[in-house]
């Protein structure tokens, strides 16, 4: 994998928070899923560093911050952001934020409305710490890709926006890295004044 905009690899977060992965109950998918679509979807060299945690709050905070602590430009975390008591992940985020982007969690909600009425009961959140960009993501593999890629037609035409469409431009705006996708997988959104040229190959 390489990157057309420098040379530096992109320091990424992927969290999954799950009280019986975390315990051995069963292999966790999350962080797997993440890594492929992460993987596929940007050409910037990237090195992940990964957290499989249970659902405590104070354990999930803890969390987070080490990776921004890190150097993580983008943080990713996947489960804990249903209602049922033990689902902790946005208060964990929260707990954290300089700046709450509302935006995100809007987005992700009409997404998965498109495939069922339980949507309304999600509750991710994104939010900025720092210069980094931390997001809450469902906890399915399949919702995962779909929320971050976004609806497409047989045609492969954008129905719905995907999350990750406006990620990259986020993160310029904070003064972290500059993400490369490819438009294949997502197709992202700079203005023009925004855009950098590829450096001239030696």
């Amino acid at each position: 994998m390489s990157s057309n905009i420098g040379c530096d690899a992109v320091k990424i977060g992927i969290v999954s928070v799950s009280d019986r992965a975390s315990a051995g109950l069963y292999v966790d998918k999350g962080l797997p899923a993440l890594k492929d679509w992460l993987t596929r979807a940007l050409r910037n060299p990237l090195v992940f560093e990964e957290r499989l945690i249970p659902d405590e709050q104070a354990g999930i905070s803890q969390a987070l911050m080490e990776l921004v602590d890190a150097g993580c430009s983008l943080v990713l975390t996947t489960g804990g952001t249903g209602p049922a008591l033990r689902d902790v992940t946005p208060e964990a985020t929260l707990a954290v934020a300089h700046k709450e982007m509302p935006g995100f969690g809007e987005q992700m909600r009409q997404i998965s409305l498109k495939f069922v009425p339980t949507a309304i009961l999600s509750r991710q959140c994104a939010v900025v710490r720092g210069q980094s960009l931390i997001i809450n993501l469902p906890g399915q593999p399949k919702s995962i890709a779909e929320t971050l890629e976004g609806l497409k037609n047989d045609a492969g035409e954008s129905l719905v926006p995907g999350i990750f469409a406006a990620v990259p431009y986020c993160i310029d705006l904070i003064g972290g890295p500059y993400l490369e996708a490819d438009p294949a997988v997502c197709k992202v959104f700079r203005p023009k004044s925004a855009l950098r040229e590829r450096p001239a190959s030696p």
